[in-house]
């Protein structure tokens, strides 16, 4: 990962210094931390929030950065904020020198070797990834192995990290060392996401994927309350509430004639 953040700095910086080095410093957090905005980036450089927006037009303008997609991000007053992420141009940058390389020899093996092989392979790989991470045995101990997993893909070059969602959380992954291999070998994503679901004990399901276009590689994982009654810190739904206690039982109807309103005895 570092060997190409400093390519990156290389191929973006299209100025010397200083001016170079920020601009590659503000690729490296966006790699690192998603979309992020202006103020963010001031924030975690130290500089003022009108040097970054001078840094930002020129990477948006050199087509290696983008506004993320309207509504990302968190709701409040007054005008929204503006989300910058990496582009697939930007992206394409964090390219491997390999990956040209990985993927014929992908293509020569499943000419030998036919799907299974491809397939072996794409297996081995994650294995060997997450081979230190201790499986969950229960639910009490699920988040546990998600930060296990987390920490083990950053350490492979995925820049990843757990987030809550919802009554779940998320696997985030904000680079892929082999996105332009995995979009012709969806094999890598699936052989990933079938580990995550041995390494958890429960269906995970993948709700994007860098290697289709999208900014991040995400992975939903629901979870619910173990049966000893110890919450999992992850937000729950409100339960609705109690009902309360039933009174006695209404006495039947009568199924005698109404009174007259005007006071005549019906017949």
């Amino acid at each position: 990962m570092d060997g190409e953040k400093t390519l990156l700095k290389e191929q973006i910086a299209d100025g010397s210094g200083a001016d170079g080095q920020t601009r590659a410093a503000v690729v490296s957090l966006l790699v690192d931390e998603g979309p992020l905005t202006a103020g963010d980036i001031a924030e975690r450089l130290g500089i003022s929030p009108a040097g970054v927006r001078r840094h930002l037009d020129i990477l948006e303008a050199a087509g290696d950065i983008e506004t993320a997609a309207p509504g990302f991000g968190r709701g409040g007053r007054g005008r929204p904020a503006k989300w910058f992420q990496l582009s697939p141009a930007g992206r394409g940058k964090l390219r491997h020198a390999y990956d040209d390389l990985a993927g014929a020899a992908l293509r020569k093996l499943r000419a030998i070797g036919g799907q299974d092989a491809v397939d072996d392979f794409a297996r081995d790989r994650i294995d060997g990834i997450v081979e230190e991470v201790t499986p969950a045995t229960g639910e009490a101990d699920t988040v546990r192995t998600l930060h296990e997993i987390a920490d083990a893909l950053t350490g492979a070059g995925y820049s990843a990290d757990v987030r809550e969602a919802g009554t779940g959380v998320q696997i985030c992954q904000h680079h892929c060392p082999v996105a332009h291999v995995a979009a012709e070998f969806p094999e890598l994503c699936e052989a990933e996401t079938a580990r995550f679901t041995e390494l958890l004990g429960t269906h995970v399901q993948r709700l994007a994927t860098i290697a289709n276009g999208d900014c991040v590689c995400t992975t939903h994982v629901p979870l619910h309350p173990p049966a000893d009654g110890k919450r999992v810190p992850v937000p729950r739904a409100k339960e609705p509430p109690e009902r309360p206690p039933a009174g006695p039982p209404r006495p039947p109807l009568s199924t005698s004639p109404a009174p007259d309103p005007h006071g005549k005895a019906s017949r």
